[in-house]
């Protein structure tokens, strides 16, 4: 992967420990054998911590959307039961919620979650949501278009960073499952 994407100037992301949420230097610290790259591999750039949502990121920093994938934690309930999972989508998309993300789930109602919940969950800041260091017992569902895209910029746990990762090792993460249909065009 180039170490310039746009006009960000990316390094290797365990040289700039600065620029990563405690949970997202864990994880690479133990990053995956059986992952497509090293963790070395793994490359962060800092950005404007205002413009850490995607629209204004890739209008700032010239990436585009379909090189940008966004991190959406969602709670699924039935009865008190409340169970979390993440979601990774092209910003071109949106993940389908309310079908295949509910029913993977197993739940009877499925949003959102709550951005003070999310926060406090993973340990990252809102805007920042990573999927490399999210709770071990959470799911990590991947649309496969994300794995089918060369390299993509998703969020480093912080708003003041970004990271750029090749879309296929997303699909190799702990408790990553890779599914077809997750999202929709958006």
């Amino acid at each position: 992967m180039s170490s310039v994407i746009g006009s960000l100037k990316l390094e290797p992301a365990l040289s700039r420990l600065d620029l990563l949420a405690m949970p997202v230097t864990a994880a690479l610290e133990v990053w995956p054998a059986e992952a497509p790259i090293d963790g070395d591999q793994v490359l962060v750039a800092p950005i404007d911590p205002d413009l850490a949502d995607t629209a204004a990121f890739c209008e700032a920093y010239g990436v585009t959307l379909a090189e940008s994938a966004n991190c959406v934690i969602v709670a699924g309930r039935r009865g008190e039961v409340t169970r979390y999972a993440a979601c990774v989508i092209l910003a071109t998309t949106r993940a389908d919620v309310n079908g295949v993300v509910r029913r993977h789930l197993d739940a009877r109602k499925a949003s959102f979650a709550p951005m003070d919940d999310a926060v406090r969950l993973t340990g990252m800041e809102y805007g920042g949501i990573t999927p490399i260091g999210l709770p071990t017992s959470w799911p990590v569902l991947v649309d496969a278009r994300v794995v089918a895209t060369p390299h993509v910029i998703i969020g480093s746990g912080v708003r003041h960073s970004k990271i750029a990762i090749a879309g296929p090792a997303l699909g190799a993460l702990p408790g990553a499952e890779v599914i077809e249909g997750l999202a929709r065009e958006a």
